[in-house]
């Protein structure tokens, strides 16, 4: 449709949860502009750096081996947030999830076999073929085939909202300002992670050392424009998707091969050669998403990686290559640390290994006693060169702080009431799940479930307004 008409539903956003909701709305005969604040070759926001979504399964499937039931889900994620998380939307999107594959395979998505090795993730994650990319190219082709315009380089940035209707949205594209009157709306368009401005009112200056591991189209403008006209605001600022990754990453869109994940096959020291965390506490797809918050509160806003041979080959590979050297004293050398105080950290730390049966697919008995943080599984002497480093800087994918919503994924004003015809979904809306922490792939579990109940609400809503104008009108 073209980008002057007033649709039933306009999607903002143009990542997973957007495509969802705008093939959702189709699936109810609305039409449906979506428009995309990225180039059309940058579009899909992060999604497109990802590989699955995490889904509840009674029993095996194509993609997905043994069982991952509801409660088992549930708690994992109790486990993640600390309990910072909405029981019954968590549920819904857990119980929901169960459905994702069979409706993504109707728009022509592909899965992977179900994935062994030591990422842990067989049983609970089903990975794309082709990875992110290839899922967002699959739904913009089933988007187009149903009529859904696309509009790419088209910034929303202003909404007028009167009381809780939605009466327009304006955006900039080409040059132009564009003001639209949707009979509803779906904010889909992330979180704030890409204002750097924003995150540093939110950290301070430590923010200057973050790296943005997602899109730099996540400036939160949509977000702001909706706060300011009253929706309800969840979560945390200083809260999101955080991953430690390489030091060496660009400032925007480095993705999934910027992260490290050796963490739990070695030690990680901060800029004064002293462990601070639990690097065995749990396996890595439940916790690798605390440890850019992690190195975010150590000084510098930076640590290191590391492990000896024993642990090379382990761990999916860097995209850069690790630093190595034949002592402990050379690879502090060369990584700019105190070689004496690495030395000694390094000492202290093998002298607390336990004996134990090294086995990284399960939580085993290799642990440490007498330490302070301990090491609680996976603890293995570093003492067989090459030894490896590996610089981490906090690496933010998503933020938190976002927009309240119901299990129809509508949106709440601040004075309570629920907005009539405006909803949300994906990250823009995680905080109500994602208190904070993270657990694999339940980023696109959250925009998958709440994109289709969000489209769907959308049209209904934007139906019923209509209906009630032209009732008006006779």
């Amino acid at each position: 449709m073209a980008e002057t008409e007033n649709p039933d539903v306009l999607v903002v956003g143009g990542g997973n949860a957007a495509l969802c909701a705008a093939l959702a709305a189709r699936e109810q005969g609305a039409s449906v502009l979506l428009i995309e604040s990225a180039p059309r070759e940058l579009r899909s926001g992060n999604s497109r750096h990802t590989r699955n979504l995490r889904c509840m399964h009674d029993a095996p499937t194509e993609v997905l081996s043994d069982a991952y039931r509801e409660d088992e889900y549930y708690n994992d994620l109790l486990r993640v947030t600390g309990g910072q998380t909405d029981e019954r939307l968590a549920r819904l999107t857990i119980r929901s999830s169960a459905e994702c594959t069979h409706w993504m395979k109707r728009y022509g998505v592909r899965f992977q076999p179900s994935l062994g090795g030591t990422l842990h993730l067989g049983r609970t994650n089903a990975f794309f073929l082709g990875g992110g990319k290839g899922l967002m190219n699959t739904y913009y082709a089933a988007a187009e085939r149903l009529g859904v315009g696309v509009l790419y380089g088209a910034e929303a940035d202003e909404v007028e909202i009167d009381g809780d209707l939605l009466r327009s949205v304006t955006f900039s594209a080409g040059g132009r300002r564009i003001t639209v009157r949707p009979g509803a709306m779906v904010a889909a368009c992330g979180g704030f992670e890409s204002n750097l401005e924003w995150l540093r009112e939110a950290w301070g200056p430590s923010a200057d050392n973050f790296l943005i591991r997602g899109t730099p189209y996540n400036t939160g403008r949509m977000l702001k424009a909706l706060f300011a006209r009253g929706a309800d605001q969840i979560g945390d600022p200083t809260q999101g998707h955080c991953v430690a990754i390489d030091a060496r990453a660009p400032k925007f869109d480095g993705g999934l091969v910027t992260r490290l994940d050796s963490v739990s096959l070695g030690i990680v020291v901060n800029r004064d050669g002293q462990r601070f965390y639990d690097e065995g506490e749990d396996f890595w797809p439940k916790r690798y998403a605390i440890w850019g918050r992690l190195v975010a509160l150590q000084p510098d806003q930076i640590a290191y990686s590391i492990i000896d041979a024993k642990a090379t080959g382990r761990f999916m590979p860097s995209v850069f290559p690790a630093i190595r050297a034949d002592s402990i004293a050379e690879l502090a050398q060369k990584l700019g640390l105190d070689a004496a105080r690495l030395e000694a950290t390094v000492a202290g730390y093998n002298a607390a290994v336990q004996p134990g049966t090294f086995d990284h697919s399960i939580q085993d008995d290799c642990k440490t006693q007498g330490l302070t943080p301990e090491k609680t599984h996976w603890a293995q002497r570093i003492d067989k060169p090459p030894f490896s480093g590996y610089p981490l800087r906090p690496g933010i994918t998503f933020t938190y702080l976002g927009l309240k919503v119901d299990d129809k994924a509508c949106i709440r004003m601040e004075d309570g009431r629920m907005a009539k015809n405006i909803f949300a979904a994906g990250e823009i809306m995680s905080g109500n799940i994602l208190g904070k922490g993270y657990l694999a792939g339940i980023g696109m579990t959250i925009g998958t479930v709440f994109g289709r109940i969000a489209g769907k609400e959308a049209a209904v809503a934007a139906r019923a307004l209509r209906g009630e104008l032209a009732h008006a009108a006779r």
